[in-house]
């Protein structure tokens, strides 16, 4: 995450008992009462998902961002992954690459069985298909097999969230 120059304050109200409380788990965390309070509202995972989608529009080869968010999506319990995944993304992507960020969201809400997002359905589908590889004689392979997110977005490949080829 990224540092930012803080401009705002934030001021809330709570009973000497709830200060303390949350001063005790602060320093049980190793971090002050700001830091501690912020990391449980703001949530971690969306901070990532964003970061690892801003990799893949900023890289010459995106392939290692998408790797990337992949390993992150795959590591979610639901309640992470319907968290980190709520926004849509904050930068403009390639068509390809909305796509494929949409399909792995899908097939890693499918995996933790919690609802898609609904960003995810206002990504068109692509016209023409996308291929993992150039090689004509797996392209039978990747039409048969791809997972149903990605070859409902006309994106066929052999691997998926939590795999490697």
């Amino acid at each position: 995450m990224g540092r930012h120059t803080k401009k705002a304050q934030l001021q809330i109200r709570v009973t000497k008992a709830e200060k303390a409380a949350i001063h005790q788990a602060a320093a049980r965390a190793g971090m002050d009462m700001s830091a501690y309070v912020l990391g449980r509202v703001l949530s971690i995972p969306s901070v990532r998902f964003q970061e690892c989608v801003a990799g893949c529009a900023t890289e010459a080869s995106s392939r290692f961002a998408l790797a990337e968010l992949n390993s992150l999506l795959s590591e979610l319990t639901p309640g992470e992954m319907s968290n980190a995944v709520a926004s849509p993304p904050s930068v403009a992507l390639t068509p390809f690459l909305a796509n494929y960020v949409a399909a792995l969201v899908e097939y890693g809400c499918s995996r933790c069985s919690v609802p898609t997002p609904p960003w995810t359905r206002s990504i068109i589908p692509l016209e023409e298909p996308a291929f993992g590889t150039t090689l004509q004689s797996l392209r039978l392979h990747l039409l048969t097999h791809s997972p149903p997110p990605f070859r409902l977005r006309n994106i066929f490949i052999d691997s998926s969230l939590g795999q490697r080829v």
